[in-house]
């Protein structure tokens, strides 16, 4: 279908609210109201990374589609990758609503939803009768009232190891009481334990190796991130993903929605997340793939995701504002990189400007 249904939609869409516009946009995709990428990826986008083939290194974050009803939808309008869920073992409901609110002037998003999932055995439904010719990954998580979050997870990586490509285990979200606490050294080394033992044991038995990422909070200080980071090259980790949603409100211009509860996202996380991505960046000296997510709403806030130390980018708030033209731009403004650059792939930009990130002198308007 040539028709852009987003293109007219979106005026309407901005004006109901955020989780009926979602449902609705989710609607579309399901019903194949949308428009498809005409022409193949550009060559020198394509990554392989984790012995996987990445036609272009733009993906959708977990969040949009956290049931895998539309993944194959996500990747005919363009997407590189697709990352479902948040998944957890057993449904859950998440937050009372309304819980997704919309700052319009900041180009923001704060959400609570709280792990809303129909729980493994569905998604594993919906993803075991299809078939993908790009890479999928399953964010897996833990049930609010679980006794034993790590064996969650272990769940989950064992429900899903046939169906993924990689594993986004998210310990990051602000909106499930003591989540985070599984970011603190201790717990995420026995945590990283458990999985990549269980991992083993699934390969033993016959299972394909999945690459294990790990999702990281921005409201972490630099002592944090350095002790998460330690942690993680230890265990050696095989990527991460900088970052979630913040619980901070710096510096907001829509302050009729500027205090609700939960992780906000959009153009206010930009420069934070950047930052954080470069310093991770150099604390791994580049040996570890990152993925860049948090306020990529253009070509110019990619590229400088790219130049920060990504690998890979995710999106998703950018595209409540933008609409799915944003990932062509996207893809766009790279090309145009590697040609002005007289580079064969967007790969080469990789942490070229990290160390000005990290040290807070790349200048951002």
């Amino acid at each position: 279908m040539k028709i852009d249904i987003f293109k007219y939609a979106r005026p309407v869409l901005r004006k109901l609210d955020p989780e009926r516009a979602h449902d609705l946009t989710m609607l579309a995709l399901k019903s194949g109201l949308y428009r498809r990428q005409d022409a193949p990826d550009d060559p020198r986008l394509e990554q392989n990374i984790w012995g996987l083939k990445f036609g272009n290194p733009v993906g959708i974050a977990a969040g949009f589609d956290k049931n895998a009803y539309v993944a194959k939808s996500l990747f005919r309008i363009g997407f590189g990758f697709v990352e479902v869920g948040t998944v957890t073992p057993k449904p859950q409901k998440g937050n009372e609503k309304p819980r997704i609110f919309r700052l319009n002037r900041d180009r923001a998003v704060i959400n609570r939803l709280g792990f809303n999932s129909q729980g493994h055995e569905i998604v594993y439904n919906h993803l075991s009768t299809q078939t993908f010719d790009s890479v999928l990954g399953v964010n897996i998580g833990a049930n609010k009232d679980s006794q034993n979050r790590n064996e969650d997870y272990v769940e989950g990586l064992h429900k899903f190891v046939g169906v993924a490509d990689y594993f986004t285990i998210n310990i990051s979200s602000p909106n499930t009481p003591g989540l985070r606490d599984l970011q603190k050294p201790r717990e995420l080394t026995a945590l990283l334990d458990w999985l990549i033992a269980a991992r083993g044991a699934l390969m033993e038995s016959g299972e394909k190796w999945c690459p294990l990422l790990v999702k990281i909070a921005p409201d972490l200080n630099d002592n944090e991130l350095d002790a998460i980071v330690r942690c993680l090259i230890e265990q050696s980790i095989d990527g991460i993903i900088v970052s979630n949603t913040t619980t901070a409100r710096n510096g907001l211009m829509d302050h009729q929605y500027a205090n609700e509860v939960g992780g906000l996202s959009g153009r206010p996380l930009f420069r934070r997340s950047t930052q954080m991505l470069a310093k991770v960046y150099q604390m791994c000296e580049g040996t570890i793939p990152l993925i860049g997510v948090g306020g990529i709403d253009s070509g110019e806030t990619a590229l400088a995701k790219f130049e920060a130390g990504a690998s890979l980018v995710q999106l998703y708030t950018g595209l409540v504002f933008y609409g799915p033209k944003l990932i062509q731009s996207i893809k766009t403004r790279l090309i145009r990189e590697v040609e002005q650059g007289g580079i064969l792939n967007i790969s080469e930009i990789v942490g070229t400007k990290s160390a000005q990130w990290a040290s807070g002198e790349q200048h951002w308007d």
